[in-house]
Parts: structure tokens; sequence; C-alpha cells
């Protein structure tokens, strides 16, 4: 499972978000206030979906389930001209990225999330950069489907 490197341009994007951890999961909490609204965003760009995650520098270095991070679920737009009330504007920094597909539900994600980090970034020529990370959730992705498909954008610079 080679990924495809890849400069993003940086993105404006409006969503919801939440603190969380990954013992404390509220992802679906998530998205089951952001998707009833999400036709509330007037000037979106695309149809695709990105659900982010914006971690402490350091919780890569001593991974723990129980330490908190913030997830997103926003869609790109044109501009922040017109905000629905309890959504935010963010700014997704562009650069480099490293872009995986996941093939299958989320149950199996853990698999994916375990390849990149646990093998294919150490012998890789890149580390992790301080970013969001984020899945990109198109046409192909089917909720809680096997068949469901998705990219991973894992921020990234040379060694």
């Amino acid at each position: 499972m080679n990924p495809r490197i890849e400069t993003l341009p940086e993105k404006k994007l409006i969503g919801k978000r939440i603190t969380l951890s990954l013992s404390n999961n509220k992802t679906a909490e998530l998205w089951k206030n952001f998707m009833p609204r999400r036709m509330e965003i007037q000037n979106s760009i695309g149809t695709e979906l990105y659900s982010m995650q914006k971690y402490d520098a350091s919780y890569f270095k001593a991974f723990n389930p129980n330490t908190e991070f913030e997830k997103w679920a926003a869609i790109a737009v044109a501009d922040f001209d017109e905000i629905p009330e309890g959504m935010e504007p963010i700014i997704l920094a562009g650069g480099l990225y490293a872009v995986f597909i996941h093939k299958g539900d989320v149950t199996t994600a853990s698999k994916t999330f375990e390849y990149i980090f646990g093998t294919w970034l150490p012998i890789s020529e890149y580390v992790l950069d301080d970013r969001m990370h984020f899945e990109l959730l198109g046409e192909k992705y089917k909720n809680n489907d096997p068949e469901s498909e998705e990219e991973i954008w894992i921020p990234i610079q040379l060694k």
C-alpha cells in the first residue's frame, strides 16, 4: 500500500468541531450534528467531506488512547462571507501529504493507520509534519459499508 505524494494548496473550510480521544470517541456525534446542516453552507466547493484531526505536536511521540485532540467535520468553501450559526471557519494549511486509499468500513481503519505509522512512515524518506491530518470522503465513501473507499491524507516533510 504505497501512497501518492501530493502538494495540497491551502483550503478554506467551514464545519463543526469537537474535542475527543480514541478512548472517548465522539466522531459519530460530530457527524450526526454536522450532516443535517451541511446544506446551510451556501458557498461550498465540490461535494467531498473533510474529516480532519488537529493533534498536539507531541501526540505521536508517546501514543496514549486517552490523549485528546480536535476533530472537524467540514466542507471546502470559496470564502468565509457567510458562516451558518454554530459552525466555524478553518484554514487547512497547504503542504506535502502522503495520500493513502483505505478500503472497507470504519472497523478496518485501524489496520490502515497501523500500517501508515508503524510500517510505511518509519522506512520512508519522510517524517510527520505538524499540520492537520484528514480523510477525504468522496463519491466512493459509503458510511459503515465494507465496499467504502476514502483517502487518508497524512502531513509529511522530508527527513
